[in-house]
């Protein structure tokens, strides 16, 4: 009884983060991309991991295709977010991620 309660917890805490939204699913593609090119400097020959990093690039360039169509504020929000991280080479999780998003609607509106 008390397992089953624990795990409810858990699904009601990951409920919160939203993990369906576009955002989030960029920002974790973007993760798996950053830990996939460290991991193909070490093994250059890995092409498995390869191919694996290109099918998460296009799907997170058929995302930021779709947030364009959807909403172009929101979608050059995120675009200069991911390139200010990607600059200042700075990991971050899902909640400082959105914080800094809403910082970003916030000045823009």
């Amino acid at each position: 009884m008390v397992k089953n309660s624990f795990i409810s917890m858990i699904s009601q805490e990951e409920n919160k983060e939203n993990r369906g939204s576009v955002e989030f699913q960029i920002f974790s593609f973007t993760n798996k991309i950053d830990r996939l090119t460290s991991h193909l400097q070490l093994h250059k020959k890995d092409y498995l991991s390869e191919r694996g990093l290109l099918q998460i690039l296009e799907k997170r360039h058929r995302l930021l295709a779709y947030l364009s169509k959807k909403t172009r504020v929101h979608y050059k929000e995120v675009k200069e977010l991911i390139d200010q991280l990607d600059k200042t080479k700075t990991r971050v999780d899902y909640k400082q991620f959105k914080e800094l998003i809403d910082q970003l609607e916030k000045k823009t509106r």
